[in-house]
Parts: structure tokens; C-alpha cells; sequence
């Protein structure tokens, strides 16, 4: 099974974007030990469809990634894909028009800590220029939050991303035409593994938040684990849809 596993924040808040260090640092002693194999986005998507293996990704580039996260994941030689919002880098995730229930408000790492993490080996991808909802962006406006994102990143840091990821998971055809034509891969929330059926531009990830309990990343790939995905997945498309019904956030 192939899948692409989100993180956003390395906290204590208990948070919807948030898994406690104690959790991550559990979660990657299981993975180096070769619990699954890592590799990088790039990597996972070039393996064979019935290949064993997973990529980590980390949305907005919160500064608890540069200490929590990163050095743990570069200490074990675990590849990893951090999602930088272009805009925002050096602020917070207090996103502009859009308040995230029960999400705290917190630091996001500016350029020079970027470019240090790219040294070390950590891949910058693209989460657009604002982290704005792409599927109720106007058209005319896609470019710039999108290929927008990739060219402020490629002159701050000097590497152009290759990955993108949609803001909440949020994908339009629009969207993601745009996404395809200036990215090798673009990644949304849908969870569940990647199939050999799914567009490169709209790819399947997994959030860590629902693996967050002891075990649950280690039945990995049994027939629980294909079980609990699939409900936590119809779950969340019952929830988007009724947010889309009654115009929530």
C-alpha cells in the first residue's frame, strides 16, 4: 500500500492539526525501524502500484516542525516534504478571512530557517500564497495563489517546489488544472492510499491526527487498518459535504 502521511503541527493543544511529540517521536522510532518504508513524494509516486511505502508531508511550515520535527526525521534519515506557506512565512497561521475553530494560533518559519531546512535535505513544496480555499477562489485569481506560491519560493530560496498541496484539501478542476501544469504532484485531504487510478495533480493523504492513538500506525496495511481509513473517510466526506450545503467555512 502506498500512501502520502500529513502532519501540520508537533504540540501539546490537542489540536485538529496537532500531535503531541511524544506521539511523533513514537510514530517515527516505528517507522525507522522499518515499520514501512519512507521515501520522498517524488520517490513514492514512481514505485509500483502494489509497492509498500509511505511519504511524510507537513502542511503551513510551522516553526514546530524546525524544532520538534525535522531534526528527529534527519537524525533517523527519514525524507520529508514541508508545505510552506509563501505569504505567510515568518507569521502566523491566522489565515486571512477564514477563523479554524479550535485551532491555536501559531508561528510559522521565515525564509532563513526555510533555506536552512532545504539544505538539509527537507523538500519545500508549494501551499499556495495566502492559504486561501482554492475551490471558491475566482478563476482569475488562481495563478497568482498558485504559481504565485512556487515563484515568491523560488526567490526566496533559490529552488522552485515541484509538490503543491491545496489549503484544507480544497480542489477545484480549475484548481487543479492549474496545479498540473506548473507541478509534478498536488496533493489534497482525501484519505485514503494512493491508487494507480488518482490524477498526479489531486493525490490522496492520509492525516496523522486519526492515527494518533497507541497501535493504530502499527496494524498498518491489516485489514483493520484498510477498515478504520475507509470510516474515517466516508466521515469526512459526509462533513465536507454538509459544510458545502450550508456554505460553512
Amino acid at each position: 500500500m502506498r500512501a502520502i502521511l500529513t502532519y501540520h503541527s508537533i504540540d501539546e493543544s490537542g489540536s485538529p492539526i496537532s500531535l503531541s511529540e511524544h506521539v511523533f517521536r513514537a510514530q517515527v522510532a516505528w517507522l525507522a525501524r522499518g515499520g514501512v518504508p519512507v521515501v520522498s513524494l517524488d520517490a513514492l509516486m514512481r514505485l509500483p502500484a502494489d509497492a509498500d511505502a509511505v511519504a511524510l508531508t507537513f502542511d503551513d511550515g510551522f516553526v514546530t516542525f524546525g524544532d520538534a520535527a525535522a531534526p528527529l526525521l534527519i537524525d533517523h534519515g527519514l525524507p520529508a516534504t514541508l508545505f510552506v506557506v509563501s505569504d505567510a512565512a515568518g507569521r502566523t497561521n491566522r489565515w486571512p478571512g477564514r477563523a479554524d475553530r479550535g485551532v491555536p494560533e501559531l508561528p510559522l518559519l521565515g525564509w532563513d530557517a526555510l533555506g536552512r531546512l532545504a539544505e538539509q535535505g527537507v523538500e519545500l513544496g508549494a501551499h499556495s500564497r495566502t492559504h486561501a480555499d482554492l475551490a471558491r477562489v475566482p478563476a482569475a485569481r488562481l495563478s497568482d495563489e498558485i504559481v504565485g506560491s512556487a515563484e515568491r519560493m523560488r526567490r526566496e530560496t533559490g529552488r522552485a517546489p515541484s509538490v503543491f498541496a491545496y489549503p484544507y484539501g480544497s480542489v477545484s478542476a480549475e484548481a487543479a488544472d492549474v496545479v498540473a501544469a506548473s507541478f509534478a504532484w498536488g496533493c489534497t485531504t482525501d484519505m485514503r492510499a494512493v491508487s494507480a487510478h488518482d490524477r498526479p495533480a489531486a493525490l490522496p493523504r492520509i492525516d496523522m491526527y486519526y492515527l494518533r492513538g497507541p497501535g493504530q500506525l502499527e496494524r498498518w496495511g491489516t485489514t483493520r487498518f484498510r477498515c478504520q481509513l475507509r470510516l474515517r473517510a466516508g466521515a469526512r466526506l459526509v462533513r465536507r459535504r454538509l459544510r458545502s450545503l450550508t456554505g460553512a467555512a
